[in-house]
């Protein structure tokens, strides 16, 4: 048995419940493969309250990556895709990853080089923002490249 104000010491389980219940604190077993089993006492409701608070701490301090799409044709014209490369910066600079894709519609697969061409500029346009995860690939009928903002 081992807690606050308490010597450590080898009892049995009925003399050690006495005495927390004379401090008004509880025993709790803290390693029951032990031998003999440690006890420790201690107050557990204010122990809870610590381990959740400590955990809330932690959590809080965590940071969420959030993944903005922002999508293309493959005969996206410049003025939408200035408007799409602003947008881009924008969710850039607030520290978010961006998806970009050129989403292929029935014949317009024959265009898979313009599609790959529109996302190497993109990406080029945003290289002082973000780096790309890696080469524009296709999957299915998108074309999809990941630009993560750069660290401060």
């Amino acid at each position: 048995m081992v807690g606050e104000n308490v010597e450590a010491q080898v009892t049995n389980i009925e003399k050690a419940l006495e005495i927390a219940k004379n401090l008004e604190l509880d025993l709790v077993e803290i390693s029951p493969k032990a031998d003999p089993p440690v006890c420790k006492i201690m107050d557990y409701k204010k122990f809870l309250y610590d381990s959740k608070k400590k955990e809330k701490a932690l959590k809080s301090k965590q940071t969420k990556v959030t993944v903005k799409e922002i999508r293309f044709g493959p005969n996206t014209d410049e003025h939408d895709f200035n408007f799409k490369l602003n947008h881009a910066k924008k969710f850039l600079t607030e520290g978010a990853k961006v998806k970009a894709y050129v989403f292929f519609k029935g014949r317009t697969i024959v265009f898979k080089e313009r599609g790959e061409v529109l996302l190497l500029k993109f990406v080029s346009e945003l290289e002082d923002l973000g780096v790309p995860e890696a080469m524009p690939k296709m999957e299915g009928k998108k074309m999809i490249i990941m630009i993560n903002p750069k660290k401060k």
